[in-house]
């Protein structure tokens, strides 16, 4: 398997248990009044469900960029910098006339 798939699926997994934390404390300090809605009704599971899933694809996809976007900068610490020429100066504007149409 690829070393990208690898770290793919790492990520996903890593970003899934965030949210099962995440979905585990909004019902264990009861937001919103969620713990009550959800133990309280026929489609209880269902919704926690639905709010893990939807919430793992969010912060798997964030765990996958922050580990993407983190690697980018291991290997150019050489600190160069970019090598610009000066941008030419005009020393004196240059006047351009303009037709002014009167409208009301």
């Amino acid at each position: 398997m690829p070393k990208l798939i690898k770290l793919y699926i790492t990520q996903a997994i890593i970003g899934f248990v965030i949210s099962a934390a995440f979905v585990g404390a909004l019902l264990y300090f009861n937001v919103a009044n969620l713990w009550h809605l959800v133990t309280h009704s026929d489609v209880g599971i269902l919704a926690v469900v639905i709010l893990w899933v939807s919430n793992g694809i969010v912060f798997a996809g964030v765990q996958f960029a922050i580990t993407i976007m983190s690697m980018a900068g291991k290997d150019d610490d050489d600190d160069q910098g970019g090598k610009r020429d000066e941008l030419p100066v005009l020393s004196d504007p240059i006047p351009v006339r303009v037709a002014a149409s009167h409208r009301r």
